[in-house]
């Protein structure tokens, strides 16, 4: 005689059915991982330029340097930042 299967028991399919499937779960570690590994490498090179520093809070993005001669658009003939000045 042949067995008919069983349904599997009730909390056993709950389980799995609010489990993500186990490729998932893989890819999600693995990308985790890669993470964690680009940060730590990262952290151990420092900083790519140490010479660079922000804009601060200046209006529009903008350093102002001292002595002229900032090195911004305006300095480069036919070209313009868009802002009529």
């Amino acid at each position: 005689m042949a067995e008919t299967p069983r349904p599997p028991s009730s909390a056993g399919a709950i389980t799995r059915k609010l489990l993500p499937p186990p490729a998932l779960c893989g890819f999600l570690l693995l990308l985790a991982l890669a993470f964690t590994v680009s940060y730590a490498v990262g952290s151990a090179a420092g900083p790519v330029a140490p010479g660079i520093h922000g804009t601060g809070s200046a209006g529009n993005g903008r350093e102002e340097k001292e002595g002229g001669g900032g090195g911004g658009m305006e300095d480069m003939p036919g070209m313009t930042d868009g802002s009529g000045h």
